[in-house]
């Protein structure tokens, strides 16, 4: 085995117009005052500068707090960039933008990994256990991956084994060693190699390299690119839940996800003093972007849950155990996380009118803000939430594709069913799509228009729906290797078509629903229907069948499936479920928790399946929600 002694090193870090006037609303102080003929202007670009280096104007501060203990951005820093360099040495020192995928727990091994990837200058893409191994192998495929990271959790070890063998092919691993997870300590450590125990070329790292000071800013200069080359470059794939088939990579640049993050600074007034309680996933953007790039990006603290558990997370909201310091001041989640917190809540808290006194009392007056997203905020959940907390959530609206656009704001009305106001940098369009005549064109009319300052509403259009339509900054470049795909998701003029349905009503936006029929929401997922059923008939005893949405207020939707089983089968629901754990490619939450087993499936003359119909014959006790 051999041995390898970093050496210190130091250098300092360099750092359509109308006819009419439109009707212009425009937020003050108060609320919203028509004002006519004033134009929208966008905020203006700034210097990129990505988080690990601004991690140096905080770095004795403690930036994350996670099962293994605390740590400073100091220690996060100097680890990642530890790890950078092994990334460079196993990639080669002259190549940039290859993509990694790294399969990290929420603790502190998943930042190394991510700020290590953008140290080197590579491409970010977070996997997650949450996955099947056939899902990882595609994203590993489609984002033509040169380096695989993860931590030497056997579990993990094994589900990559199990990849590598689906891929039949020698891509390197980086194993982080546990050390890396651990707080610092004064010994010395090394780094070693280690021959692979599978297909995998595989090294494992261990870290704590002497006089931390005076080798940060060596590793700085040495191992990280200059600020210069994030002015163009791209940070991380993120892919899609496959509303419209197989998963798509969204590419976001580094000034996309700049631009996504000093959004939300702005609007949620994020601080230094912030602490935020994170049980969040870590392939989304909800839980990359909203909950751990903001709090790092300002110098807050992160404390880190390794999965949601409600229990826990009271313990934190409560500060149990925890000094004034140490309070969390932030909590953001998905409807179906708050559900269940107001579960764990009458049954441990409702009974004992001191303890919910308690609850409300520190919750109102420690916690500054509570956000929702992902999915709708049931509107009993936001008056339960408040009437245990004393806290109206916020809710936000954001994709992907575009990171957040639209919020409630963090001072003003807070209005249930409503997503608020477009975030600085951000523009937004309601827009009604028609077809020329004769067939030959696709084009819109605007109904609505608007930035974080105002928006204007086309004479005679107030109220009316239409597909919400996004442009700015954060809008993400492409999705990887698809420009056919990636040109459809676009205007002629430039704007991004979310493929949601939108309304300005009484001076804040409100999302209707989607677009296409066959998207469900569970759970803060994005799930395809039309895929489900893909997945379904390739059972051997099922002829047919048809994958719908059922409202439910814990999960948003539940995914429900009907299905058709052939001549001489009798299918039992729990096979079925145990069918697809075992041998369909869909992740846990897409496999459908509502089973039906019918003669026949209705369908009209042109062989489609009217779904809210569907709903509506078999469900009937559901309101549609497809």
């Amino acid at each position: 085995m051999a041995f390898l002694i970093l050496k210190p090193i130091f250098c300092l870090l360099s750092s359509v117009s109308s006819k009419k006037s439109p009707t212009l609303y425009r937020v003050s102080g108060r609320g919203f005052c028509s004002l006519a003929n004033e134009k929208i202007k966008e905020s203006s670009e700034t210097l990129i500068t990505p988080v690990f280096q601004i991690a140096t104007n905080h770095l004795h501060k403690v930036a994350l707090k996670d099962q293994n203990g605390v740590h400073t951005y100091q220690e996060v820093l100097r680890k990642s960039l530890l790890l950078a360099k092994k990334i460079q040495e196993k990639i080669g020192v002259n190549r940039t933008q290859e993509r990694i995928v790294f399969l990290c727990p929420n603790d502190v091994t998943y930042v190394l990994a991510q700020w290590a990837c953008w140290a080197s200058g590579h491409i970010a893409v977070p996997l997650t256990t949450a996955h099947p191994p056939s899902l990882l192998s595609y994203y590993i495929q489609d984002s033509e991956a040169s380096l695989v990271i993860t931590t030497s959790d056997r579990a993990n070890v094994e589900l990559m084994a199990t990849v590598a063998s689906n891929l039949n092919s020698h891509l390197p691993l980086l194993v982080i060693d546990d050390s890396w997870s651990q707080q610092s300590s004064t010994s010395n450590r090394t780094v070693s190699e280690k021959k692979p125990e599978n297909i995998f070329s595989s090294v494992r790292v261990d870290t704590s390299p002497p006089s931390i000071d005076s080798t940060l800013t060596g590793l700085l200069s040495e191992f990280s690119m200059p600020t210069t080359f994030y002015q163009q470059a791209n940070a991380m794939i993120l892919y899609t839940s496959g509303t419209t088939g197989k998963p798509k990579g969204v590419l976001l640049s580094h000034a996309n996800v700049d631009s996504q993050v000093r959004s939300l600074i702005t609007s949620w007034a994020w601080s230094p003093a912030d602490v935020i309680v994170h049980t969040l996933p870590l392939y989304h953007t909800h839980g990359i972007v909203n909950a751990l790039l903001c709090p790092l990006y300002v110098g807050a603290r992160c404390i880190m849950l390794p999965k949601f558990d409600a229990s826990a997370v009271w313990a934190n909201l409560l500060g149990i155990n925890m000094s004034n310091s140490e309070r969390p001041t932030v909590f953001m989640a998905v409807p179906t996380i708050y559900s269940k917190l107001i579960t764990e809540y009458q049954r441990k808290f409702a009974g004992n009118p001191k303890l919910k006194e308690y609850v409300k009392s520190t919750c109102s007056s420690k916690m500054r803000l509570m956000v929702s997203g992902s999915a709708p905020l049931p509107e009993p959940v936001f008056h339960q939430w408040q009437s245990i907390t004393g806290h109206k959530l916020l809710e936000r609206y954001g994709m992907t594709e575009i990171g957040m656009a639209l919020s409630n704001p963090i001072k003003g009305e807070r209005r249930p069913g409503h997503v608020g106001l477009p975030i600085p940098g951000v523009r937004v369009r309601i827009a009604e799509f028609k077809i020329s005549s004769d067939g030959a064109k696709v084009y819109y009319d605007i109904l609505a228009e608007g930035n974080h300052k105002a928006t204007k509403v086309e004479p005679g259009k107030a109220g009316l729906s239409g597909e919400l339509l996004i442009r700015g900054n954060s809008v993400f470049q492409s999705y990887w290797n698809k420009p056919e795909a990636t040109e459809k998701e676009f205007t002629k003029d430039g704007w991004f078509k979310t493929g949601d349905i939108a309304q300005f009503n009484n001076g804040y936006y409100s999302i209707l629903g989607r677009a296409s029929a066959d998207i469900i929401k569970s759970g803060g997922h994005k799930l395809s229907a039309l895929q489900i059923e893909t997945e379904l008939l390739a059972h051997p005893q099922i002829d047919d069948c048809a994958v719908v949405g059922l409202s439910d207020p814990v999960w948003g939707q539940l995914v429900a499936a009907v299905v058709v089983p052939n001549e001489k089968s009798k299918l039992k629901v729990d096979d079925l479920k145990s069918w697809c754990k075992k041998h369909a490619p869909l992740a846990p939450y897409a496999i459908p928790t509502v089973w039906k087993v019918v003669d026949s499936m209705p369908r009209n003359a042109m062989g489609k399946v009217n779904k809210k119909d569907l709903i509506s014959q078999i469900f009937p006790a559901s309101p549609s929600s497809t």
